[in-house]
């Protein structure tokens, strides 16, 4: 079962440890998550658990040096994010269901969307960064079940001070985001 996320960490730790710059190490993830998202077989149940009021973001691997996390999340029907941003490149690959993220971008103080909204299926994946878009809402694109991405960050995503953008009043205040209850998923040597 952990076989198939045993595989991607390892080949996240290789992109990493390369050291060739972003766009090197996005290109190796990105095609690591293609691979992991199009089974559907190795995430352990507490890992793919909803809670009726709030998104989930279970924590599956975190890097001993905290060059990289990985994480799903896992939505419920009508759950959705604040407009936020991450401050380091991150990959995302859909797994169950549908996922919604709207861009934003921002401008003098402002922040407004930016293009169309996209709508990821099950094996799409996407990326974010602050040299390519970095602030954006999600949202479950189902109103009748479960949605869940995987994720893989260029840090401790649950560590790391992020922002909330408030698209009404302008303000941005500082968040650090943790994880939910699961603890990581135990890789077996």
């Amino acid at each position: 079962m952990t076989e198939r996320l045993k595989a991607f960490v390892a080949e996240v730790e290789a992109a990493v440890s390369a050291e060739r710059g972003e766009p090197a190490v996005l290109q190796r993830v990105v095609n690591a998550m293609r691979e992991l998202v199009a089974h559907d077989d190795w995430l352990p149940e507490t890992h793919a658990a909803p809670d009726a009021t709030h998104y989930q973001q279970h924590l599956l691997y975190r890097d001993p040096q905290g060059r990289f996390s990985v994480v799903s999340f896992v939505w419920g029907p009508g759950q959705q994010t604040p407009v936020h941003d991450h401050t380091v490149w991150g990959v995302i690959g859909m797994l169950r269901g549908q996922e919604v993220s709207q861009a934003y971008a921002l401008e003098q103080g402002v922040v407004r969307e930016t293009g169309e909204a996209e709508v990821l299926e099950p094996g799409d994946v996407a990326v974010v960064s602050p040299s390519l878009g970095d602030i954006h809402r999600v949202r479950n694109g189902l109103e009748d079940r479960v949605s869940i991405s995987i994720h893989a960050y260029g840090t401790d995503i649950g560590t790391r001070p992020r922002h909330v953008f408030d698209p009404q009043t302008h303000a941005v205040k500082t968040f650090i985001s943790g994880y939910s209850a699961s603890a990581p998923v135990r890789l077996a040597p």
